[in-house]
């Protein structure tokens, strides 16, 4: 009886032990695991089927659940997110070492990108993104001074049937001594996936790495930490880009069609059910939904019964024509959730109407995208024709500008998808500095406000007009000295007085830039401002420095031979109280484009056009002596030093960046008259650079403007600066100020600037 129940009991411990084998694999794995432990393996983390490193060679849970086009189920999209993203809950708080940032104080931010391998071959798109990282005020070839690394293996394009794919990621990255499992890490990404569910796999674990993607889905998002980018092209340009096409206070705010799309059906897969209903709100009239099935190489393979009739319809319209003249534009998901229509129709202001649910729009954390696109449901895709159809006159125009502005200021190119992408994290390390909302979504753009500066609305000129506020009622004066003081009888010690005597002129700070040290304070006549006299260590630059000496918002720049009234002084000021953004002063240039040199030139001749106004006696804010020195990059301000040149140029180039709009000439009274029929007429660089009249015949001429290499200097600098900026800033303008009743013949006694009529 002993030996029988001894029997049962063996074998109840068999059948156990069998089905534990069978059944309960995961717990040797577990117990391998353990065991392994104690022979000081590296422990890792719980073990999950979607794990290539955990098991490699086995099919992918989706692969055995989920059918060619066939869609997955909540619960599987997060299987395999998880799987692919371990550390899907990261926040800046958790996965990013501050300290490495915080070093160097508000320069501390800088970002390394890893040198590429020999022989590595990445994309064009890839390439654009490495060049403006390290033509950025951020790059540093020093890893040990950086915040942020960027690799420099391309992980743009992670579909493995695409040729740029890049194989064994993950062997490749863990190689690398800084990767710390992706910590501090930006990886930028367009495409991810495969066919035919084009999911959201990298192919590789980006550990904690910040994840800078387009057509990332809300639910795989991190909030505060991953940083939602377009889908560009290829061809997308590097710096500049096209402007936007609407005209300002376009009128009539619609277009000829009410709401248009114009591209690919799938026929199977993901992404073809939203694009095979399009064609229901296509009514050829004010709605055009047009879609094609010849696209891939078996197209007609898989074709349906109203391919052939939608090829024939689509072949009907052009498409850019129909971004011209259309004033809603549809933008479904594709195989991926983000499209090129997205900037294609920001561009052309035709405004985007978005079918594709779930998508994390680009740079969301930040940009208001309520006030440019109108998001719809492409569940509800019927409903969209009267929705676009309720959207009234003002709301239309509003956001098509808003869309224009969001455009320029962000997506134009590839420059500055990628710096506001790096201040987008730059303003999450540095949260006590950081720009708000209204800077982001008002013009000029987040990327020209520094909120080193200041993070106070009102303290910057641009938002002035929509806060309701007005600039200070004083001014300061900074002269640029570049002769020793000799004489009491130089035209530095006759300006100072004119200066001085105006009653906005709150002090004068002399720059003093000359070989010889400062004369004692004894030396400056008694005036009645404070008189300050600070190095300008013998840089040409250096009169654009953002001196903790300038009190007020105002600043006046003047050069120390310029010849001014004091009326002239007060009045300049007062038309630069109605233009605080601008720059507005007396001396007036131009640029023009050359066809024969295929080249910008500059012209100082005098016609009723100019677009430049030069900073030997001008008025602008002081803020751009900040946007000069910290946003402007050091190869153009050593090129201004290198050349003790074209400072003036390049400040006019900043602001009209940032306005968009021409500087400001006033009216100078004349002080000089022109030769009669000179025989040999000047180089048109030996003007005076406050009267703008050539220099008499036969006087010695020390100025640097005297010189024919000044000119040709000049006429370089344009085109570098323009190369910088990938485009040309500079606004022409026939606008000019005249004091009121200036001229005219009435009573001196109701003239205001009575002495500039004077010759």
């Amino acid at each position: 009886m002993q030996a029988r129940k001894k029997y049962v009991l063996l074998g109840l411990c068999a059948c156990c032990w069998l089905l534990l084998f069978y059944w309960g694999g995961g717990v040797q794995v577990r117990l391998l695991k353990l065991m392994g432990q104690q022979r000081g393996d590296v422990v890792r983390p719980w073990p999950d089927w979607t794990d290539r490193v955990l098991l490699p060679g086995y099919a992918q849970l989706e692969e055995l659940q989920t059918g060619p086009g066939s869609a997955e189920s909540p619960r599987q999209r997060h299987q395999a997110w998880t799987g692919i993203y371990k550390d899907s809950r990261c926040r800046m708080e958790t996965c990013f070492d501050f300290t490495r940032c915080r070093r160097r104080g508000r320069d501390g931010f800088r970002v390394y990108v890893y040198p590429s391998e020999k022989g590595e071959r990445g994309s064009e798109s890839y390439r654009k993104i490495l060049t403006s990282i390290g033509e950025s005020r951020y790059y540093t070839t020093d890893p040990r001074e950086a915040c942020l690394f960027v690799l420099g293996i391309d992980t743009l394009d992670r579909d493995q049937l695409s040729g740029q794919f890049v194989p064994n990621l993950d062997d490749r990255i863990k190689g690398y001594p800084l990767w710390n499992e992706g910590q501090n890490h930006l990886i930028f990404n367009l495409y991810s996936g495969t066919w035919p569910n084009y999911t959201e796999d990298l192919g590789f674990n980006i550990g904690q790495a910040i994840l800078a993607k387009a057509s990332l889905n809300t639910e795989h998002f991190r909030p505060g930490f991953d940083v939602s980018i377009p889908l560009f092209s290829k061809d997308h340009p590097q710096k500049g880009g096209e402007r936007g096409w609407l005209v300002r206070n376009t009128v009539p705010p619609r277009r000829k069609y009410l709401l248009m799309f114009k591209g690919k059906r799938y026929l199977t897969g993901i992404g073809s059910d939203t694009r095979n209903a399009l064609h229901h709100i296509h009514n050829g009239k004010d709605i055009v939904s047009l879609t094609t099935c010849r696209h891939g190489k078996d197209w007609e393979k898989h074709k349906d019964a109203r391919c052939d009739h939608d090829n024939l319809e689509y072949e009907r319209f052009d498409y850019q024509e129909l971004l011209h003249n259309s004033t809603f534009c549809l933008v479904p998901r594709g195989r991926r959730l983000g499209s090129f229509r997205f900037l294609e129709s920001l561009q052309a202001a035709c405004i985007p109407v978005l079918l594709s649910n779930g998508w994390e729009l680009p740079f969301s954390d930040v940009i208001q995208w309520n006030q440019a696109v109108i998001e719809g449901d492409e569940r509800l895709l019927l409903q969209v024709p009267s929705t676009v159809h309720a959207v009234g006159n003002e709301r239309v125009l509003a956001l098509r500008q808003r869309t224009q502005m969001l455009w320029d200021a962000y997506f134009s190119s590839v420059d500055k998808i990628v710096l506001t992408t790096l201040e987008i994290i730059k303003d999450r390390v540095f949260s006590h500095v950081s720009r708000n909302k209204y800077m982001w979504n008002a013009l000029p753009g987040g990327l020209l406000v520094l909120p080193e500066y200041s993070t106070h609305l009102a303290h910057f000129p641009f938002y002035y007009l929509s806060l309701g506020v007005s600039p200070g009622q004083e001014f300061t004066a900074i002269i640029h000295a570049v002769s020793p003081l000799v004489s009491q009888s130089q035209p530095i010690m006759k300006l100072l007085q004119v200066v001085s005597k105006s009653k906005y002129c709150s002090q004068i700070i002399i720059l003093w830039n000359s070989e010889k040290p400062p004369p004692h304070r004894s030396k400056w006549p008694p005036m009645p401002v404070p008189l300050t006299v600070t190095d300008g260590r013998r840089k040409t630059s250096s009169r654009f420095l953002p001196n903790v000496a300038i009190e007020t918002e105002a600043v006046l720049s003047l050069d120390e031979d310029t010849v001014l009234l004091t009326s002239e002084v007060n009045f300049a000021f007062m038309v630069w109280m109605s233009f605080p953004e601008r720059i507005v002063g007396y001396p007036p240039r131009s640029h023009f484009w050359d066809p024969v040199k295929n080249a910008w030139g500059y012209t100082s001749k005098w016609t009723n056009e100019y677009s430049i106004v030069l900073t030997g006696a001008a008025f602008y804010h002081r803020y751009y002596h900040y946007l000069f020195s910290h946003y402007l990059p050091p190869s153009l301000r050593a090129l201004v030093d290198r050349t003790s040149n074209c400072e003036d140029i390049l400040m006019n180039f900043l602001v009209s960046a940032v306005t968009h709009l021409p500087p400001i000439k006033v009216a100078q009274r004349k002080q000089y008259k022109e030769l009669p029929s000179p025989q040999v007429r000047p180089h048109p660089s030996t003007v005076n650079l406050t009267n703008e009249l050539p220099s008499p015949q036969g006087t010695k001429m020390s100025a640097p403007w005297a010189n024919p290499e000044h000119f040709t200097q000049r006429q370089e600098c344009v085109n570098s600066f323009a190369s910088w900026f990938g485009y040309m800033p500079l606004v022409h303008s026939q606008f000019r100020l005249d004091p009121l009743l200036f001229k005219d013949q009435v009573s001196v006694l109701r003239k205001k600037y009575k002495d500039l009529e004077h010759a």
